[in-house]
């Protein structure tokens, strides 16, 4: 998952720059940098809107006592367009203009609820207490009530705290 991050970190900033030098090539320095300036007030101003929205909204549901799970993502959707709104270039600006877009984000939600759900379904977590757990010969590890196995190589480890002041607050 590092070099995933390492990659992008790395990459998304050259391809920026690749991108700005073909696109001031083609319109020239100054409409470039206007053009950056223009998506970076049409985004904040979108995202305002859709953030007052999506805010209303979460409220609405709060107050019917709803988890407004579907306002959270989007949220977090909105938030990361805004992020990527105000990174100078054009590809971060694409993508953020992409998160403004509420089919995206929909279609970006079932997708994620989709994997999710069936990652949980697929998941082998197990909560077992100590009652539960067994060795493979149906023993407990701690064997019999109050008998040592001395053959059973489990650890348990622990430590202690004395907590009282002196030896006269200890009981009798």
């Amino acid at each position: 998952m590092g070099i995933i991050f390492l990659i992008l970190f790395i990459g998304i900033p050259l391809l920026e720059i690749a991108v700005l030098i073909q696109v001031g090539d083609q319109i020239g320095l100054w409409s470039t940098i206007g053009l950056i300036i223009l998506t970076a007030v049409i985004g904040t101003g979108m995202l305002r809107h859709q953030g007052i929205a999506t805010l209303t909204n979460a409220q609405k549901q709060l107050n019917q006592g709803a988890v407004p799970a579907r306002e959270l993502f989007d949220g977090l959707c909105l938030l990361a367009a805004g992020a990527l709104l105000l990174t100078p270039g054009f590809v971060t600006d694409s993508i953020g203009f992409a998160l403004l877009i509420p089919p995206v984000r929909e279609l970006m939600r079932n997708t994620l609820g989709k994997r999710i759900s069936h990652g949980l379904q697929n998941s082998k977590f197990q909560s077992q207490g100590f009652s539960n757990h067994q060795h493979s010969d149906g023993q407990s590890p701690f064997g019999k009530a109050g008998s040592w196995n001395k053959n059973d190589d489990t650890v348990i480890d622990g430590d202690y705290q004395d907590v009282t002041e002196s030896d006269k607050d200890r009981l009798k």
